[in-house]
Order: structure tokens, then sequence, then C-alpha cells
């Protein structure tokens, strides 16, 4: 069955009705961004958990990146949020395709499939192996990052965590932005913003921009090792404020992008054949949000989202064209409370894949559900939330995801703890076969749906200038892929779990306008070896990574930046030339120069010069026999790389 009426539901109901609850204008300049509850702190609104508190007084620990730490990673990455992301602790932006360069989210530790990339609560990007790498940041206004299960708030999308991207909002003055930059890797970006009032009730924003990079085979040996792309994005949003707190959000977007790796014209892979890598993707989205008062104390909650992704890939002389559909209709109710506070709501969710070349791999999942969520504040230093999901998934069965969290916070000191259960729809896209395509997968046999337990620790102390935290975090999940023959592969239920323990420590110093930032993670990570004989480490899973970040602000004058950032040692799975990779560290420095509406910046990454390459080789002497020719990238592929431009800014609040 093919359910095209549910999305044709969704977009139909796109055309009456949108928005999300206000958010405050300028998120504080600070990574975590929790709040200290100090005389004149910035306030932020949670938008990620429903509850509409403010980040600082939410039992479920969310991380924000605030406004000044885009604008920072803007600098440096116009192009997409993946430096955003690998730069917050916990976090990995894991390379899945050397190929093609193609990156998704690891959460503590766990397999990016898990991680649900949200814009402004809606999945506008369906599945993110590729997403974060064409997502520019140019128009958010904060990022908020959910570690652990959130099944209980997202469904089955969302085990291992949640990132959202929430956007910026209008000022009362309109605002043009423009960004030029180029690379010395032959890469340049233009980006447009622009954001007004329509009326008292009425404002929108637009941006777009056109990203590039030319291919770039850096040690000669035939093999593409940074690839070259093209791509196009266009977003509009429409926003709306009414009486009483009612507001609304009605976006669209479109993307188009081309990317080549793989052989150099005249080059050949080792059994003599020239190897083609190309991915065509062409996104088209639509969604809404709404907040509406029905009486005093509670509101009405809308939001629905379609969006469908058409891609071609050529792998070598297979050439695989598919399509990806995700559409999704909630509503719930929620109370407005400083005491109590509740959540209840439906909602449906459609994940659809067709292939042209593979139609055995087709799946069309419908997942109805039901959620709440209740929090209580018992006292001035203690809360508890309880949130719970029931799922009757099309394919997988009922699934029921319950998270527990307790927030205490005695002085300057803070105590979250939360523990979490959720479940996630097998599909053909682990990060293996999304590299390499479905030519050598089997037929998915009788597939169980992968459950996880996630639970977690944080303390943190902050007063003054100074701020330190530590999380303790573990979970428990898995699908493997096994190995059939020298040419076949197969997915498989783990027979066990995926086990993580881990530790996050981050300290924060501030002194007048300079911060200095350090942080350290520690994961644990071990799984069933798929070919027998007890357990393994995790692949490309550093036991150790660290950071230190030293940065001068000033608004009128500009910043100078220094960050330092080591990854330990990884066990490697299938790798020809080491078992085990080595450490390396990436160095980086940023320096912008503010002239009155020109901002002129300058940056360097990997200072060093750290490429896997200089190594061991990224082509393997013989295919694999899940179809790669390319071992698992465990350090940089480009190497040094500098970038410079111009950032114009008029109007607004600047």
């Amino acid at each position: 069955m093919r359910h095209e009426w549910f999305l044709t539901a969704g977009l139909g109901l796109l055309i009456f009705i949108s928005a999300p609850p206000a958010i405050a204008q300028d998120a504080e300049p600070d990574h975590l961004a929790e709040g200290h509850g100090e005389e004149g702190s910035e306030e932020i609104i949670d938008q990620s958990t429903r509850s509409g508190r403010r980040v600082q007084d939410e039992p479920i620990r969310v991380e924000v990146i605030g406004l000044e730490e885009i604008e920072e990673k803007l600098l440096m990455t116009p192009g997409n949020i993946a430096m955003l992301m690998n730069e917050t602790g916990g976090v990995r932006v894991q390379v899945t395709s050397p190929a093609l360069g193609a990156a998704n989210v690891r959460m503590q530790g766990m397999r990016g499939r898990y991680t649900q990339l949200l814009a402004d609560n809606l999945p506008l990007y369906g599945g993110q192996a590729i997403g974060i790498l064409q997502i520019p940041p140019t128009d958010l206004g904060q990022v908020e990052i959910i570690k652990g299960s959130a099944s209980a708030l997202y469904g089955p999308s969302a085990l291992g965590g949640v990132v959202n991207l929430i956007s910026r909002r209008p000022d009362y003055e309109p605002e043009t932005e423009l960004l030029f930059n180029a690379t010395s890797r032959d890469g340049q970006d233009v980006t447009a913003y622009r954001a007004a009032p329509l009326g008292d009730a009425f404002s929108y924003s637009l941006v777009g921009g056109f990203h590039r990079q030319s291919e770039h085979d850096l040690d000669d040996d035939g093999w593409i090792d940074t690839p070259a792309y093209e791509r196009w994005t266009f977003r509009p949003r429409l926003f709306w404020e009414g009486a009483h707190g009612a507001n609304a959000l009605l976006t669209l977007g479109v993307m188009s992008e081309d990317r080549v790796g793989g052989t150099v014209h005249g080059a050949t892979v080792p059994d003599g054949q020239p190897f083609p890598y190309l991915q065509e993707s062409r996104r088209y989205d639509a969604g809404m949000t709404a907040q509406w008062p029905i009486s005093e104390n509670v509101d009405l909650n809308l939001r629905g989202s379609a969006m469908t992704q058409d891609h071609r890939h050529t792998f070598g002389a297979v050439i695989e064209d598919d399509r990806h559909d995700t559409a999704l209709i909630e509503a719930s109710l929620a109370t407005r409370s400083d005491v109590t506070s509740w959540v209840a709501g439906i909602a449906v969710q459609q994940d659809r894949f067709e292939s042209e070349a593979f139609p055995v791999f087709d799946y069309d999942y419908t997942s109805p559900g039901i959620f709440g969520q209740v929090e209580h504040e018992f006292s001035d230093v203690l809360t508890v939330a309880a949130s719970a999901r029931y799922d009757d998934h099309s394919d997988f069965g009922a699934h029921f995801s319950p998270r527990l969290s307790l927030l205490y916070r005695p002085g300057p000191w803070r105590v979250r703890a939360s523990v979490g259960q959720g479940f996630y729809a097998p599909t053909p896209f682990v990060e293996e076969i999304e590299a390499s395509g479905l030519s050598r997968l089997e037929a998915l046999g009788d597939l169980q749906a992968e459950t996880a337990t996630t639970a977690s620790l944080d303390l943190g102390y902050s007063t003054g200038s100074f701020e330190l935290s530590g999380t303790l975090f573990a979970s428990d999940d898995a699908v493997q892929l096994q190995e059939v023959d020298a040419d076949t592969v197969r997915l498989i239920n783990a027979d066990g779990v995926t086990r993580t323990r881990g530790l996050e420590l981050l300290a924060r110093y501030r002194w007048g306008e300079f911060i200095v930032t350090g942080s350290y993670v520690y994961v644990d990570a071990s799984e069933p070896d798929p070919d027998g004989g007890g357990r393994r480490a995790v692949p490309t899973t550093p036991s150790h990574t660290a950071g230190l970040v030293a940065m001068w602000e000033n608004h009128e004058r500009g910043r100078v930046g220094l960050e330092l950032y080591r990854t330990g040692e990884q066990e490697l799975e299938d790798n020809p030339y080491r078992s085990v990779s080595e450490p390396y560290l990436d160095v980086g420095v940023l320096g912008e120069l503010v002239l009155g509406n020109i901002r002129l910046f300058v940056n360097a990454e990997n200072i060093l010069d750290v490429r896997q390459s200089d190594h061991d080789p990224l082509l393997r002497p013989t295919r694999a026999p899940d179809g790669r020719w390319t071992v698992d990238a465990w350090a940089p592929l480009d190497g040094l790389v500098v970038n410079a431009g111009m950032r114009l800014r008029f109007g607004g609040g600047h």
C-alpha cells in the first residue's frame, strides 16, 4: 500500500496554517548556552522539548549553539554546517563516503543513522547521510542538540538524538546580508540573506546560495581525494505573530547539487577499469508549524511537512536512480505554566523509498503515534519531566518509548539525570551501503526493529566568568552488515548489543572580550563481531578527543581565534594497511576585521596539513565485498585549506 493519501494530506495542510513557539532574538554567545539565571542574562526559550521553558529550567539536557558561534563557523565553512556540528562535545561528524565526502552526525558514539536532523522542528531533510553538507548556516539563529534517545518526543527517527536547526527571526527593520568566500582548494561560496517585516503581523526571510569546489587528487594516485561539487539552495520563510502568543511559520526549500568523485579522467582502479563516482541530488520540501491559544493557559500546536529527494548515483558501471519521501502531520495541546506543564498529541510520519534499479529494497513505512509529556517543578531547585510515546509502525509493530529526566540545581550547581528508550525502523542504508550502493546487498530478511536504552548524568557548575560541566553517558543498542562472500553482503540483527559508555568534560573561562574553552570526550564503544569471536571496538570511533579554543571578540572591531583539536586512535575495519589509526592534531586560526557594514575575514583549517593519504593510500588494492574501493576515512582528506572573503551587512539590529 502506497499511502499517497498521506503525502497529499500533508501538502494540503501546509496551505492553511503554520507556526512555532516564539524564540529569543539573540541567543547568548555560549556554546552550551544553558544560562545561569543571573539578572540581565539572555533568556533562550527551548524549542526542541515542546515545553516552552527556558533552556536553564529544562530537565532534559538541551545544548544550544548560539548566534555568535554560528557566525564564527559561517566564516570558516559558509557552505555547510559540518564544522558547527563537529566542534560540539560528544558530537562527531563521520565521513561515510570518502569518494563523495558524504558524512553523518554521530551522537555520543552511536551511529549517524540514529540522529534526527530537524529544521524548526520539522524533518525537512529526510535521511541525513549527506544532508549536513548541503545546509548552509547563513540563516540560523541557534542550534539545539538533544543527546540520547529522543523517540519519546520525535518517534523512531530520533533513537540516538536530535539536531534542531532554528532559523533566525526577522527584526523590526529590514536586514540584508551578502557573503563572498573563496578557498585554496578552488572553492567558492556566495550566500544572500534578506529579512523584513510585512506590516504589523507578518514578516519574511529569504536565503539562497551557490557553492562549488573543484576536484583534487592530492597524492597523484588517480583517485579523487576531495570531490567536485556544484550546489544551489533557496529557502523562503513567512512568519506570522498574532495576539496572546499565537504565531506561525511557513517554509519552502529547493536544493540542487551535483558531486563528482572516483577516478580522475584517464585513470583506473586496480582492476584496470575506470570507476566514476557521481551523485546528482534534487530536493524539494515544504513545512509549517503553528501555535494557537485556545484558552488562557492551553495552546494548540500543529506541525506538518513534506520532503521529496531524487538521486541519480553512478558507482562505476552501475547507475541507481532512486527517490526518498518523508511526510509528517502532528497536532498537540500544551499548557503554559511555571509549575506544571504538559503536552499531549498525535502524529503520523511516512518514510518511503523507491529504487528503479533495485526495487526489491523499496519500502513504505507509516508510523502513527500518540505522545505525552509532563514537567513539574517540585521546588525552586527540583524539576522532573516524564515523557512517553506509543508508535504503531506499519512494518515493525507497536513500540513504547519512555524518557524520564530530572533537574536539581542548588546554588551555582546543576545536576541533570536522564534515561530513555526508543526504536529505529531498519532500512538498507547503513553507512557502508550509502557509500557503495545497493548492487551487492542481499534482499533484506526478517529484520527486527533496532532498539536502544540511553542514560546520562550531567553535573555543571557556573559562577561569574567560569563554567564547568561533566557528563557520563551510556547506551545499548544494533543492525550490522555481514559479509556473505567476496562480492555479497547482508544486513542482520546483531547477536548482542552495541554498548557505549563515555564521559564529556567542558570548561569555559571569560575575561572581558576573551573566551577560552577546553573540552574532552572519552568513548568506550564495542559491538558483537559480525564474523564471530566475541566483541570488537566500534570502528572509526576514537576513544579520546580533546579541544582547546581561544577567542577574542569585539562586535565593533572583529575577532581573532585559535582552535586546537586532537583526535586519538581509532579501531579500523577491513583496512588492508592498518588495524588502528594514527592520532592527529587539527589546528585552525580565524581572523575577522569589521569596517562598518563590511567584514573581512580569513581562516586557515588544518594548518599542520594532516592528510590520511600521507600515511596510507585511500584507494584499496581490491574491492571490498560491499562494493567500496576506498578504506574508511579516519583523518582529514583535504589537508590544509585556507579561505577568505567578505561579508556585507545592512539594516537590522547590527
